[in-house]
């Protein structure tokens, strides 16, 4: 038995989650009431993740800048800048498709106990006080704005502290990092539980009769993970990007597809970020936040859903009204994170650009729920794999800058 588990643990990782893919859909078709106890499997995964996830951003941001050396530079402005261009291109791309592929919906109920926000004003004021949130409810409840701020307040009181507290520190993020090893090697099983739950509870032919608007939804999502993304990429870094792109889909956009958790997919990117060798310092900071206001899956979802519902009433639509949607689906997708219910709850709010009624909009929520087994994994897929993507893109120009300036020097 030990012989058997030191063998499949020298297999890689994406080859035992492809193994557990096949075994849970191979169950879900053939045993689904016999093997019913294996959806346990996949809550248990995606809980040691997100149990995991708040302690490790906590320390391991803390950390960094506690032991932050002065005049060391790090690369978040760029970051932030393609954090920001990325969800902006995403919000566009959906606008152009919807606009070439028009959708219409049979619309539907089941989303009306929802409390979708008012406005734009809202999401941030929602945001801001996350920002403030005591850091024992952060913890608790994942508020990645709130764990990053004390993170940070923390981290820059105890610059000051002897070696040996940041020693500690060092410590505790070491620990909590070999933790999340020993969560992430359980991936094969949890995604074998979470592959079965999927096709057992909803099965394809619910999905079919919008077949349509899901191939809308994925495939800009696609077009933005193999195009767009790839696009800014090379422009920041005049290299091929595909070896990246593919590598951080593989890596990192696989887990996010069945976990469905940006939270739960930080300790994966964490990881992935250590094997690129990317400076800790930025990494620490740039994927927690990435988790929160990175959200090109989400400026998707919420333009396309928003002009589905427009095609569905016949509202015309004109060329400066889809510009600003483009630009309110990328500021609500920024803070769909602090938003219960993500992504769908902030498509009312751009309906609004139009007049739709509310509780025609809410009707729409309610079909995002029903794709959401394919809408949601393939969005928050987008959304964590480019987390990672964009930092490296940032750590990559900062190097080859670097590299033409000592060549002039030189």
């Amino acid at each position: 038995m030990k012989n058997l588990l030191v063998k499949w643990n020298q297999v890689s990782l994406v080859k035992r989650i492809i193994i557990g893919i096949i075994i849970g859909v191979i169950l879900a078709l053939t045993l689904p009431n016999a093997a019913s106890g294996i959806p346990i499997l996949g809550s248990l995964f995606v809980g040691a993740l997100k149990a995991v996830a708040p302690i490790l951003v906590l320390f391991l941001v803390m950390h960094a800048i506690a032991s932050h050396k002065a005049g060391k530079k790090t690369n978040m402005k760029s970051i932030l800048g393609l954090y920001a261009i990325g969800t902006l291109l995403a919000g566009v791309v959906a606008v152009i498709a919807s606009f070439m592929f028009p959708v219409t919906l049979t619309l539907t109920t089941g989303a009306e106990d929802l409390s979708p926000p008012e406005g734009i004003v809202e999401v941030m004021k929602t945001l801001l006080f996350n920002v403030v949130a005591n850091p024992i409810d952060a913890l608790v409840n994942a508020n990645y704005l709130g764990i990053l701020m004390w993170a940070v307040v923390l981290g820059i009181a105890l610059k000051s502290a002897n070696q040996n507290t940041k020693d500690m520190l060092g410590s505790f993020s070491d620990a909590i990092t070999k933790v999340v090893q020993w969560v992430i090697n359980l991936a094969p099983l949890g995604i074998m539980g979470l592959v079965f739950d999927a096709i057992v509870t909803s099965g394809l032919s619910a999905l079919a009769e919008y077949g349509r608007l899901i191939l809308i939804l994925v495939g800009c999502m696609l077009f933005i993970a193999l195009v767009v993304n790839p696009l800014i990429v090379f422009i920041y870094t005049r290299k091929n990007p595909y070896p990246l792109v593919f590598m951080v889909l593989r890596e990192s956009g696989i887990y996010a597809f069945f976990t469905r958790s940006s939270a739960a997919n930080i300790p994966v990117n964490m990881k992935l970020a250590e094997k690129l060798g990317l400076d800790e310092d930025t990494y620490a900071v740039s994927i927690p936040l990435g988790a929160t206001i990175n959200m090109a899956g989400a400026a998707v979802t919420i333009a396309v859903l928003t002009l589905a519902a427009v095609n569905t009433l016949g509202i015309e639509v004109d060329i400066l009204t889809a510009i600003l949607l483009s630009v309110v689906a990328a500021v609500s997708a920024a803070g769909a994170s602090g938003v219960a219910g993500g992504s769908l709850l902030l498509i009312p709010l751009a309906c609004n650009l139009f007049g739709v009624p509310n509780d025609i909009a809410m009707q729409v929520v309610g079909v995002g729920f029903i794709i959401g087994v394919v809408q949601d994994s393939c969005e928050t897929a987008l959304n964590s794999s480019s987390d990672v993507l964009f930092t490296a893109t940032a750590e990559y120009a900062k190097e080859r800058v670097e590299g033409k300036v000592v060549t002039m020097n030189s």
